[in-house]
């Protein structure tokens, strides 16, 4: 009881809970690390993985024995993270295309996530882990080729798309036998910020059409849309051995952050944590599966957390339903049931 309470106060205090500070207190008490070879022969996916939190997330999966599909939009930046990986860990990458796979794909054109998806369908028959984790923040409100909001599109369409579109290869991992078994995962990478936004509902606000586009709080809306859809599909495909999560980072040191914030990198700079640090939870969700203790599935360092401060309310149901129906049509996909 006191280490959960302690931890309910690091998690509202913000600063303890989400820099360096955080996650140096509860390795003092949360779950273990995953099993040595828990990955072993599984296939997962990193979006977004040729720098910051992505790239940091790779070597700890390949640790764990899985082959990682390192995709980038930038086919150059894919290579020079691959072949610093091999220079680095050569233990661990092994020969070019066994463990280490280089994939591009812009996740927020909607066509080429189709293109990619058939291509990746074709080679890889059963996947485990998918982990939605591009990420931009635009400080101008710019549009896709398919004329979505960029935000929206690269967090929310094109990782949606992807999911449904790799479901059948998710799904196989749970009929599969020997160390190909035992079901897949779905992570989306949130952000803290997402709590500063309500769920959009309408078409125009959705894609950030009311009112002068302001960059970081239509990241924050993004950022909640992704907690929100997570939700909407663990429902739809727990039955059928997917687990899906949302999570978030805390503030972790990035070139997104460095980049986009400079104010906020500059005063909380020595506070920030690394970006292993940030990216340690999508790792363990990824390789261990936990039970979500409750009907939402967003998690911050090894724990459920709440998805509303105590004075927000939750989306109503017909603003979900809403949500997910615009998601529907944008992407040419079945809604999510809930």
């Amino acid at each position: 009881m006191l280490t959960r309470a302690l931890d309910a106060v690091l998690d509202r205090s913000l600063i303890l809970g989400y820099t360096r500070i955080g996650p140096a207190l509860r390795r003092r008490w949360w779950p273990a690390d995953a099993a040595p070879g828990s990955l072993e022969g599984r296939h997962v996916v990193v979006t977004g993985a040729t720098s910051g939190l992505g790239e940091a997330m790779v070597v700890p999966l390949l640790r764990l024995g899985a082959t990682v599909h390192v995709l980038g939009r930038n086919p150059a930046k894919v290579a020079d993270v691959i072949g610093a990986v091999r220079r680095a860990h050569p233990d661990l990458a092994g020969e070019p295309g066994q463990v280490l796979v280089p994939e591009v794909c812009d996740v927020g054109d909607l066509d080429a996530v189709r293109a990619w998806c058939a291509d990746l369908a074709a080679r890889v028959p059963v996947l485990h882990g998918l982990v939605h984790n591009a990420g931009v923040m635009v400080p101008t409100r710019t549009e896709t080729a398919q004329g979505h909001e960029q935000a929206l599109a690269v967090h929310v369409l094109g990782p949606h798309l992807m999911t449904e579109l790799l479901r059948p290869q998710l799904a196989a991992a749970a009929g599969a036998s020997g160390p190909q078994g035992g079901g897949a995962v779905v992570v989306w990478m949130s952000s803290g910020g997402m709590y500063s936004a309500g769920l959009r509902t309408t078409p125009d606000t959705i894609e950030y059409r009311d009112g002068t586009y302001d960059g970081v709080r239509g990241y924050a809306r993004t950022k909640r849309m992704q907690v929100v859809l997570a939700d909407v599909w663990h429902d739809r495909v727990a039955a059928e051995g997917i687990a899906v999560y949302s999570t978030h980072p805390g503030w972790a040191a990035t070139p997104g952050v460095s980049d986009s914030l400079p104010g906020f990198d500059k005063v909380m700079g020595p506070l920030l944590r690394d970006a292993a640090s940030g990216a340690d939870t999508a790792v363990w969700l990824v390789a261990t599966r936990p039970a979500s203790p409750g009907r939402h599935h967003f998690w911050h360092d090894r724990a459920a957390r709440p998805t509303t401060y105590p004075v927000q309310r939750e989306p109503a149901a017909a603003a979900v339903a809403a949500f997910v129906a615009y998601v529907e049509e944008a992407t040419g996909t079945r809604a999510p049931a809930r």
